[in-house]
């Protein structure tokens, strides 16, 4: 855990563009707020392989957003029940039940439906909201971290030393 966090601190820090990072992050967001083990999130992993999204930012992303979830699961149930109890939608969700890999993707299932489309919802405003974050702590907020007390005793820390280690800076863990 110590390196994961030591590698998004290294990609934060560096001249990655801070789109990559962003939408690492809301791809994390949608394997982190739905399921692990469901189909789409095999999908999921895929796209983050094929756009080359930071796969540190995403581990640690899933990790945040799976701990996110436990609190707004009753908040995804009655997302799920009324889509899927909407009568208009009826035959559309019929249709796509009676079709295996859609049976397979679980969407019938309250919980998984109501996250994967907060998540999905959620996509294009929090990955904006994600490259704005990354280019004001760029901006603004590193120049103070480093200067900062807080920044020497970290320095002082293992979890330092793991970072130097990794950005190749020298140290030993």
């Amino acid at each position: 855990m110590l390196k994961l966090i030591a590698k998004l601190l290294k990609v934060l820090n560096s001249e990655t563009e801070p789109g990559q990072l962003s939408l690492a992050f809301c791809f994390a967001m949608v394997a982190g707020l739905t399921p692990l083990l469901s189909l789409h999130n095999i999908l999921v992993l895929f796209l983050v392989c094929i756009l080359r999204a930071n796969l540190s930012a995403f581990l640690l992303g899933v990790f945040t957003f799976s701990g996110i979830t436990y609190l707004l699961e009753p908040f995804f149930d009655q997302i799920g029940s009324v889509l899927l109890t909407t009568a208009t939608l009826k035959p559309f969700w019929t249709s796509l039940y009676n079709i295996t890999l859609f049976r397979l993707a679980n969407f019938n299932n309250s919980i998984v439906m109501g996250s994967l489309t907060f998540s999905l919802i959620l996509f294009v405003p929090m990955y904006f909201l994600f490259n704005l974050l990354i280019r004001r702590y760029r901006d603004h907020l590193l120049r103070w971290v480093e200067k900062s007390r807080l920044m020497k005793l970290f320095m002082a820390s293992k979890l330092y030393r793991v970072y130097k280690t990794v950005t190749g800076l020298g140290g030993t863990v």
